[in-house]
């Protein structure tokens, strides 16, 4: 909603407040001012000029030689525009004039012929092109015959304002008027908020003799008020309607449409202006659409309409859709004399499904469809009728034609003091509420403590105890409202033991090197068991937005490799990704699926790229695994995980490693299938996903802190010769378990699978430190220990000493 305020001020006084502090206020009221903007501020030296005479340039068949007065002198203004003409009162920048952009008017010569100045049109002044009237899109802006040469224009065309532009949530409806942000404003300021005038003179004829009225839907439509102006003279409207029309927003056409639209924004009520004549019946009959049927809107659309839409007709075929727009076959034209002004209440959910079905939104529905004030459609019907007397000549017949069946009774609600204060945590006494609703103006009564409230048809986003308290509250001031905190014994706040571990690994990943993303949770069938650590049962949704988001993901890699992919195609080559999240398993048992949350990686081209120290390093498999086993050492977790070869679909079934947490499964780190690769136009990648939930919740001891070992260690390195399917894995758990309490370390340090070894064969060597806390070890306890390591391996894993 668009807010001059200069026409506020003919509603309410605004004490003279800068726009800026009127802002404020109204924003600390509860609706946001969203933008302040003052008319023309970088514009200068625009004054008015009546052009004496105008001749064509001899050298140039489109520029006119124009002799302008204005007012102490005359110029000599050398003009393009195809409209200007002698006798016309027109905008002029004058030399030293600046104009939007910065751009300075100075004398010039124009083959051979001098131009002090420049004759504007309205866009040039900085106006918005689709705000100017169509008359005046391709030439100069024509001023009123009385503009004196001379006067300052922002003056002449209203320029010296400024517009608020105000954020309305769905309930303030009422706020779209400006008289309704006059109440708004007076209660803030403790104002008085002031209607416009009504009276004029009607004829003698009656509306009801010229029109007739039939309303056959009248659950649609419960109120409907016709009244007939004839003798209208077609023409532009009053400079100071066009303006205010323009600083709302709202471009202007002739005199009787203008009108409409300008009552629309004073009051909020939607009218409409049908050319009589052409009704050709002298009937209006309200009805539903019969199938089959069509109209031609006045945006010059074929629109066809269903059976459940409401149109106005002649009593033979449709002349406008309820509340959204009009038909051409009945639109005020230059020829218009006589009009039938509709103002009427349409039931909100007809008009926002008529605005639907059509994908047509206007300015009517916008307000239809939140609904309007009941007590304002005759009132609206009223005023209009007064300014089309006073504009366009027109002699308003005597009445209306009406239908009414609608309830305009207002809402009651009844609410205690003392409830309102314990919602709010305040202390407002009942004479302050009291106050703030008398400045609202809504009439109540106060007996007891209980406040029994009639909230005004205007304001129909008053239904409940809940909404009074609003309007306290933010009448009263939000920032009035006590700071204060919970009592009890420990204050709330912080983050879970679960949060902060969550935080944790997004702190490693990303220290890791790598990019957080966030992918759709909503998948296809077709990908969501790809990738999955478990395969559930899929939960669909009813009403899919495509069939590419028709599931819930059941794994997060699937939506990162195509993150990846999308990188990569735009020479992005290098992608390093993780992302935190949940996937959805289905169950039997319930519609609902169980959330679980994992993690995932996706990394592909290099991990290490210094140019200029020439090193370069592509990802592989131990960059994952690498990362993956500093994740666990972050949790606490690397002695209860190990790793096992595994084989899943979509992965490399010889670089798959599947991820164990004290025997559970938990997760994979993989190398990508080349098919896999090829379709995703993916170079060699690398993924993994782990079971975030189980990680975060598993129960880890106690960090213990042991002081540096006074004594020396001992170590002794094997070389073992094992069959080829026997995993490095499985001879370090070995081991570990046999070493017991002496063996302190463990790890591979070379991997033999030379010529010189037996077929099938492949020599793994460990490096193992033996130590204790309190003493030396001797030579004997550690080969006591090492020789039963070496039967273990040799029993369990068929393992040699290698010669």
């Amino acid at each position: 909603m668009l807010v001059s305020t200069k026409w506020l001020k003919e509603y309410v006084n605004t004490n003279d407040l800068s726009a800026e502090v009127l802002a404020d206020k109204i924003t600390r009221s509860g609706i946001e001012v969203d933008g302040i903007e003052t008319l023309a501020s970088d514009v200068s030296g625009l004054i008015v000029g009546e052009v004496v005479h105008c001749e064509k340039h001899p050298e140039a068949d489109k520029l006119n030689i124009c002799q302008v007065n204005i007012g102490d002198s005359t110029n000599q203004i050398v003009c393009g525009a195809p409209n200007v003409a002698a006798g016309q009162k027109v905008i002029v920048a004058v030399p030293g004039a600046i104009l939007p952009g910065g751009m300075k008017i100075e004398k010039a010569t124009l083959r051979g012929e001098e131009s002090h100045g420049m004759i504007c049109s309205l866009q040039e002044i900085g106006v918005d092109s689709k705000l100017v009237s169509k008359a005046y899109t391709d030439g100069i802006y024509v001023l009123p015959s009385d503009a004196k040469p001379g006067a300052d224009v922002k003056e002449v065309l209203g320029l010296d304002d400024t517009i608020l532009e105000l954020g309305l949530t769905p309930n303030r409806a009422d706020a779209m008027s400006m008289l309704g942000v006059a109440y708004e404003v007076g209660a803030i300021l403790q104002e008085d908020v002031r209607y416009p005038e009504i009276t004029y003179t009607e004829s003698e004829t009656s509306a009801e003799s010229a029109l007739e009225l039939q309303v056959e839907a009248m659950d649609a439509n419960p109120l409907y008020i016709a009244k007939v102006i004839k003798n209208v003279t077609i023409a532009d409207s009053p400079i100071w309607l066009q303006q205010r029309l323009m600083a709302a927003g709202v471009r202007p056409h002739n005199n009787v449409v203008d009108v409409t639209n300008y009552v629309l924004m004073e009051l909020g009520q939607p009218l409409h202006a049908f050319d009589y004549d052409r009704l050709k019946t002298n009937k209006i009959v309200v009805r539903k659409a019969k199938e089959g049927e069509s109209i031609v809107t006045l945006d010059k659309q074929t629109r066809p309409l269903g059976p459940h839409q409401l149109v106005i007709t002649n009593g033979v075929e449709p002349v406008a859709v309820a509340g959204v727009m009009g038909g051409a076959n009945s639109e005020v034209h230059a020829g218009t004399t006589t009009i039938v002004l509709e103002s009427a209440y349409f039931a909100p959910s007809s008009v926002r499904q008529t605005s639907k079905d059509h994908n047509l939104r206007s300015d009517a529905s916008s307000r239809f469809e939140k609904g309007v004030d009941p007590n304002r459609v005759a009132l609206a019907a009223e005023r209009a009728a007064k300014l089309i007397a006073d504009i366009a000549g027109g002699e308003v017949l005597s009445g209306s034609v009406v239908f009414d069946q609608l309830d305009k009774s207002e809402k009651e609600v009844v609410v205690s003091t003392s409830y309102i204060n314990k919602r709010l945590g305040m202390n407002i006494s009942a004479s302050e509420m009291s106050a703030i609703l008398t400045r609202l103006q809504f009439e109540h009564t106060l007996e007891d403590e209980l406040l029994t409230i009639k909230a005004p048809t205007r304001r129909q986003d008053i239904q409940i105890q809940e909404d009074i308290m609003e309007e306290i509250a933010r009448i009263y001031g939000y920032d009035q409202i006590p700071l204060t905190l919970p009592v009890g014994e420990s204050l709330p706040g912080g983050l879970s033991a679960y949060q902060t571990k969550r935080r944790l690994v997004r702190n490693y990943l990303e220290g890791a090197g790598m990019f957080e993303a966030i992918t759709y949770s909503l998948t296809s069938e077709a990908l969501v068991h790809k990738y999955a650590l478990e395969k559930a049962k899929t939960t669909k949704l009813l009403m899919p937005m495509s069939e590419e988001r028709s599931v819930l993901r059941q794994s997060l890699v699937a939506h990162l490799l195509e993150v990846a992919s999308y990188n990569v195609a735009r020479q992005n080559d290098s992608v390093a990704l993780f992302e935190t999240s949940s996937v959805f398993l289905g169950n039997e048992t319930s519609d609902q699926p169980y959330e679980e949350e994992h993690v995932a990686i996706v990394a592909t081209g290099k991990w290490v790229d210094h140019q200029w120290q020439g090193e370069q390093k592509q990802v592989d498999f131990y960059v994952l695994k690498g990362i993956v086993e500093g994740l666990m050492v972050k949790l606490g977790l690397s002695t209860y995980v190990t790793y096992e070869k595994g084989t899943m679909d979509g992965l490399h079934p010889g670089r798959t490693a599947i991820v164990k947490l004290a025997e559970i499964t938990v997760g994979y780190i993989a190398a990508l299938h080349p098919k896999e690769q090829k379709s995703l136009d993916l170079k060699e990648t690398y993924v993994a996903e782990l079971n975030l939930e189980k990680l975060l919740l598993f129960p880890v001891k106690e960090l213990v802190y042991k002081q540096v070992a006074k004594f020396p260690s001992i170590t002794r390195d094997i070389a073992l010769v094992v069959d080829q399917d026997v995993s490095a894995g499985k001879l370090q758990t070995i081991i570990t378990k046999t070493g017991g309490e002496l063996l302190k370390s463990v790890h591979v340090f070379d991997l033999y699978e030379g010529d010189k070894m037996e077929a099938g064969k492949k020599s793994l060597a460990f490096s193992l430190t033996y130590g204790n806390d309190t003493r030396t070890l001797t030579d004997e306890e550690v080969v006591a220990v090492h020789e039963t390591v070496l039967e273990k391996l040799k029993e369990e894993a068929n393992a040699e000493l290698r010669g």
